[in-house]
């Protein structure tokens, strides 16, 4: 299997266990599903699940417990919650296309 392969099964994996594939009645509007998410990793528009988690987990250490991508008024974001070591959830968002962490706040 090549590198990419591997990344866009790693990212489908993770959208599968975090996000309802649109066209669901429980899907929010904003939510990109499977099909969608791996359209834009193979045309280079965001960066793999995989880069993305590499970057946060020097900023934000702990479990990813859910993964979403979602559009955020045009702009393509990871939606992440992460279960820190001390048991709080975190969540944190960044830009799919640059891995920039937008925002990092407790979940509530």
């Amino acid at each position: 299997m090549s590198r990419q392969n591997g990344l866009i099964r790693s990212l489908l994996c993770a959208l599968l266990l975090g996000v309802a594939p649109i066209g669901h009645a429980h899907a929010d509007d904003d939510d990109i599903g499977h099909d969608t998410a791996r359209r834009l990793l193979e045309s280079g528009r965001i960066l793999p699940l995989e880069t993305i988690l590499a970057e946060v987990s020097g900023r934000v250490p702990g479990k990813l417990i859910e993964t979403k991508l979602e559009n955020d008024d045009g702009r393509i974001m990871y939606d992440l919650k992460i279960l820190r070591p001390e048991g709080r959830v975190q969540e944190v968002e960044v830009d799919a296309a640059t891995g920039r962490i937008v925002k990092i706040e407790d979940d509530d």
